[in-house]
């Protein structure tokens, strides 16, 4: 039996300065291709984007709210 592929979004919030997020990033890249210097096409296709605070679509806002809310909590912030 084959299983069929499909596009998949893996969604992220993270609270942190623009270097830690582009580090997390860094991360990621690591992860899904451990070898930056192979030969294309990747063997998983894959791509990662980064966007801020107003940057962000009203529904990504919405679905972090969550974590907002907690980093407010933890960190004393009003």
């Amino acid at each position: 039996m084959s299983v069929e592929k499909q596009l998949w979004e893996i969604r992220l919030g993270v609270i942190a300065s623009e270097s830690e997020a582009r580090a997390v990033i860094d991360q990621i890249e690591r992860l899904l291709c451990p070898d930056p210097d192979h030969t294309p096409p990747c063997p998983i296709p894959w791509s990662v984007s980064i966007a801020a605070g107003e940057d962000l679509a009203a529904e990504a806002r919405e679905a972090y709210e969550d974590v907002v809310e907690q980093y407010r909590i933890e960190s004393g912030a009003s």
